[in-house]
């Protein structure tokens, strides 16, 4: 082989990409490369996102969500550990503020409880306090499951395992196109030809162009939802001891502004989700025309717009008025103040949207002869990553001609 010549070629250093990577070479002894776009690994939604290891509690039961959420949180508490990467099981507390998000909260407890959640405890008013002795609501839940960690650091171990086991890494390689050649990929990047045997795709928010781009209909569009973040004043970091959330919204694959402690210091609150101009859309001047046009082309994107214009233009609000962001978390913590919290960074959330209209809810994979295409996995797929990279890992040894080790790894190993 030459020197860029692999049996498998991975597109996208953030979580998932290296997570499958890391399970293949774990399990396979094939020569892997890992394509990054930027400089850096983890430069989009890993290294944006607010830390929280997800417990699997909002997630229908038998999803690829569920199954993977769960397996995956006790693989990562398991992985953290055993390579000293800080992280704490700190539980968190979900809490209903108006009697019409009762029901949805004692769904939510069943909901975890199909998904093998243990220790649940349904709050009272009153009981919530014992957890968090600012935040006010009618009913909550404790769930110990809940935890925070560094994803980025988490990545770069990911990274520096998988480099140990003979992976190759090269950054600044943005894919552009795809040749075949008989049995052959190449793969066009910004720093030149790289050939595989196969590909998998774990490029995030170009995840449905780079399918295109592979010959394979994604059957669906990428749409940018930005996250914006406020930190909290030092001087009220005593509001929260660990994590507060709110009773989701079923509609919708977000989870409402919450109250997060960060394991690297500092306590954040957000993110909200308002539409984005642009696929790496992080303040609200960045527009990419071309981006804004493909949502103009795409039926589906009208579809959603129809049905949840509300829901946007309250998100758009909140977006440019502190006042009515801080007015959606005094409703969990009431002593919070405008003073209180100032403008933080931002993530993007790639979200998959159908033609119907509908916002893809559960992991999509999608697999082509010599590919897989992950099209979909947004929260919590950081959480999850150690068993989605595994549960790639046996697709691509069922359809790729691999060579296993003799010995596979544990996920959690």
């Amino acid at each position: 082989m030459s020197e860029r010549t692999f049996d498998i070629a991975i597109i996208g250093g953030g979580i998932v990409g290296m997570a499958t990577a890391l399970a293949l070479s774990r399990q396979t002894s094939a020569k892997i490369v890992v394509l990054e776009a930027e400089k850096k690994l983890a430069a989009h939604q890993t290294g944006n996102n607010s830390g929280v290891i997800h417990s699997g509690i909002y997630y229908k039961p038998g999803s690829l969500k569920a199954r993977n959420c769960v397996e995956g949180r006790q693989a990562l508490y398991q992985f953290c550990q055993e390579h000293n990467i800080r992280h704490e099981n700190c539980g968190k507390v979900i809490v209903a503020t108006t009697p019409d998000e009762l029901p949805r909260l004692d769904a939510l407890l069943e909901r975890g409880q199909a998904n093998g959640l243990t220790g649940l405890r349904r709050l009272s008013s009153a009981e919530i306090r014992e957890y968090e002795p600012h935040a006010t609501g009618l009913a909550g839940i404790y769930v110990p499951q809940t935890g925070i960690v560094d994803y980025v650091q988490v990545v770069e171990k990911y990274a520096e395992i998988f480099r140990s086991e003979g992976g190759q890494i090269l950054t600044n390689s943005a894919f552009q196109s795809l040749t075949l050649k008989g049995d052959e990929l190449i793969l066009h990047t910004s720093s030149g030809e790289v050939k595989s045997r196969y590909l998998i795709n774990c490029g995030g928010l170009y995840s449905d162009r780079i399918a295109k781009k592979c010959g394979v209909n994604p059957g669906l569009q990428i749409i940018p939802f930005r996250g914006e973040y406020y930190d909290i004043i030092p001087e009220k970091h005593y509001l929260v001891k660990n994590l507060i959330y709110p009773v989701p919204d079923p509609r919708f694959p977000f989870l409402g502004v919450h109250f997060t402690r960060r394991v690297t210091g500092g306590i954040e609150a957000g993110p909200n989700a308002v539409l984005a101009f642009k696929r790496e859309g992080y303040k609200i001047s960045d527009i990419s025309i071309p981006d804004m046009l493909t949502y103009a082309t795409f039926i589906g994107f009208w579809r959603m717009g129809l049905k949840y214009w509300r829901m946007g233009f309250d998100e758009f609000y909140r977006s440019l008025s502190k006042r009515a962001f801080v007015s959606a978390l005094q409703k969990l913590i009431p002593d919070l103040g405008m003073e209180d919290v100032h403008r933080s960074g931002a993530g993007v959330r790639a979200q998959a949207l159908e033609p119907s209209g509908a916002l893809v809810d559960d992991f999509r994979i999608v697999e082509a002869a010599g590919m897989i295409h992950v099209l979909n996995a947004p929260s919590p797929a950081a959480t999850a990553s150690l068993s989605i990279g595994k549960t790639i890992a046996s697709m691509a040894i069922r359809n790729f001609d691999l060579n296993e080790k003799r010995v596979p790894i544990q996920a959690g190993g």
